[in-house]
């Protein structure tokens, strides 16, 4: 699989022009990569593009695989910020969501990341699970808030099928997720955010001391990426390339010299519903210059939509932007969708 990423980033070499302001390692679990592994990956980019010396290098984890050895290898490799997957302080709900790590090993090694000199710390958490009450869940939040981790990626449980989750629902070991619980218990997180310290600055993500995320703020903002690996999704502006979705496909596709990705054109309507989709779930908001530069067209139907909203304090505007009234973030999908062209 190294072998592979490392063969893909040299045959797209042209693809980039600067040097990168954000490096992520993730969409799986990049830190069962040993040093060399990691090193041969970086060091590759780094040839081939330039890192920026104030880029964001981020690496996902599981708690489990941070031990005091692997944290100050990748401190020694440049990694330094670290998306950790927590999901909860109680073993309970560890243990219903099948992972790996101890409630124990999520605090400690946080604090040994920490430690290690790592400052830009973020942390996973999962609402709505069976069993997961309101009590526990404010318990979680409020955990944040005396850790040293700066960022919070909060996600509603969510059935994905073909998974051990969704067999158990079907076999009557796990009841469904209740929408009702996860609609509230958002709205708790989202009251709590401020007393924490935190800005709920997108849908799903919370952060402290102005550390957003810069890496994810890229897609929400329409900003060129380039994804490398399985199932690895790129954009440059025009077009999307989605990479081959199994393993043993990318890498064979890469040693035929075959083609391992299909292209997607992005019509002017599919990039004015992005930018719809993407604003409204952010406090940046949708920008009137984006809208301005898809053309008159688009900024008419905008604005109709708009007029039939049924509240017209659903949208704040500013000189700007339009941002979609934060407590309305729960129904952010529907009404972007009134308002797709």
């Amino acid at each position: 699989m190294v072998n592979a990423l490392l063969k893909e980033i040299q045959i797209r070499k042209d693809e980039l022009h600067n040097p990168l302001q954000s490096v992520y390692l993730g969409g799986g679990t990049p830190s069962l990569l040993d040093a060399a592994e990691l090193a041969s990956i970086l060091e590759l980019v780094n040839v081939q593009w330039g890192i920026d010396s104030h880029a964001e290098i981020t690496l996902e984890a599981n708690p489990d695989d941070l031990k005091l050895e692997k944290l100050q290898e990748l401190k020694s490799l440049g990694v330094n910020r670290l998306s950790i997957g927590v999901q909860s302080f109680f073993q309970e709900d560890l243990t219903f969501m099948n992972r790996a790590h101890s409630s124990r090993e999520a605090l400690q090694c946080i604090e040994l990341a920490a430690q290690t000199g790592f400052d830009r710390l973020s942390i996973d958490l999962i609402y709505g699970t069976p069993g997961l009450s309101d009590a526990r869940w404010i318990e979680n939040l409020e955990k944040a808030k005396y850790l040293p981790v700066n960022h919070l990626s909060c996600y509603a449980l969510t059935v994905e099928p073909k998974t051990p989750l969704a067999k158990g629902i079907t076999l009557g070991k796990f009841i469904n997720p209740d929408e009702e619980q996860a609609a509230r218990q958002f709205e708790i997180m989202q009251q709590l955010a401020p007393e924490l310290g935190f800005t709920h600055y997108e849908i799903s993500n919370l952060a402290r001391n102005d550390a957003k995320a810069i890496h994810n703020s890229a897609y929400w903002e329409g900003k060129p990426y380039m994804g490398i690996g399985p199932s690895a999704h790129s954009f440059n502006g025009i077009n999307r390339r989605v990479n081959k979705a199994k393993n043993t496909q990318y890498i064979q596709s890469l040693k035929m010299g075959d083609c391992m990705y299909e292209l997607e054109f992005i019509d002017t309507k599919t990039r004015y519903n992005e930018l719809i989709l993407t604003g409204l779930r952010t406090l940046r908001g949708i920008e009137k210059q984006a809208l301005i530069q898809l053309g008159k067209e688009y900024i008419q139907h905008f604005a109709k939509a708009r007029k039939q909203l049924p509240n017209p304090e659903i949208l704040q505007e500013t000189e700007t932007a339009f941002m979609l009234n934060p407590n309305q973030w729960l129904f952010a999908d529907g009404i972007a969708a009134s308002l797709f062209y």
